[in-house]
């Protein structure tokens, strides 16, 4: 056991039980410690930023993308945050060093026509298709993670009111509007539903647990093909929908972060470069000037 393992493990200790930081989170936070105090020559309270410099330049010979350099870094520096709050340490080495950065992907989105073929379903009449209904329409119709809808509980929804309640990231609740068409979606799966007692799951799988991620995700792959024609569609693809839809029409970028769950509005300030990529295209396709390459005098 490394000599620093016990500092380590207070410290995710601390994240578990003060942040309630999700067991996959602690998992990473744990990978990305292991791999710095791996790589120290000293114990890692007289580490200095050239320590810490050098870690990130074994990540960069790694061929580690620039986000999971980021993610490390950003590991390491929580970590000698906590040391420091407890005096184990006099300053924080890892402030002082920059990870690359890393090029952000814009996330892809269905269009409001797309979203609608998705979702106009020919009269389901059987238990799976109604369930399929049911959970495409809590992905875009109120923006959910795919880890939110696996562990809703009955008891969670409040369809007279038409609203949600979301254990969230960092097992935070946030109450989330449901629309018309997910509450009728999810009445209708109610209907069909094996027990819908209050505190058995909204989507039961085999045995006492939920549906499993990865058979929503084949279901939303399988309801794309048949009303798409393409297989490409996942989770996430319907929450950015979501979001960049909400954005366009209410502009309200912090009503936004609230219905998402985002603990940083800067997360979800990229839809409003989206919102900026569909204003471009409008203009290019409708502005008599915009396709002029050059000015004639």
């Amino acid at each position: 056991m490394s000599k620093d393992s016990p500092l380590v493990e207070e410290f995710l200790t601390h994240l578990q039980h003060s942040k309630r930081y999700s067991r996959h989170t602690l998992q990473a936070y744990r990978r990305d410690l292991e791999r710095y105090i791996a790589g120290l020559e000293q114990a890692c309270t007289q580490a200095n930023a050239k320590d810490i410099q050098s870690f990130v330049s074994r990540l960069r010979h790694q061929r580690l993308t620039a986000k999971t350099i980021q993610r490390n870094l950003s590991a390491v520096r929580s970590f000698y945050e906590h040391l420091l709050k407890h005096n184990l340490v006099s300053v924080n080495p890892a402030k002082l060093v920059s990870a690359p950065k890393a090029t952000r992907n814009l996330p892809k989105v269905l269009d409001a026509d797309k979203v609608s073929q998705l979702l106009d379903f020919a009269d389901p009449k059987d238990g799976r298709s109604i369930r399929d209904q049911a959970i495409l329409e809590l992905f875009y119709g109120s923006g959910l993670r795919l880890s939110e809808v696996v562990n809703l509980r009955v008891s969670d929804l409040d369809l007279n009111q038409g609203f949600v309640d979301v254990l969230g990231k960092g097992n935070k609740n946030r109450l989330v509007p449901l629309g018309r068409h997910c509450v009728r979606a999810l009445r209708r799966w109610l209907a069909m539903h094996p027990n819908p007692s209050a505190d058995n799951w909204l989507l039961p799988g085999r045995g006492a647990q939920p549906l499993s991620p990865r058979t929503i995700q084949n279901r939303i792959k399988r309801v794309a093909q048949r009303q798409l024609g393409e297989n490409s569609l996942h989770p996430h693809m319907l929450r950015h929908s979501f979001a960049t839809h909400m954005l366009e029409s209410s502009g309200d970028l912090r009503a936004v972060q609230e219905l998402l769950g985002h603990a940083d509005i800067a997360t979800t300030q990229i839809y409003t470069h989206l919102d900026f990529q569909h204003l471009a295209r409008v203009y290019d396709d409708a502005h008599p000037r915009a396709r002029n390459s050059e000015i004639q005098e």
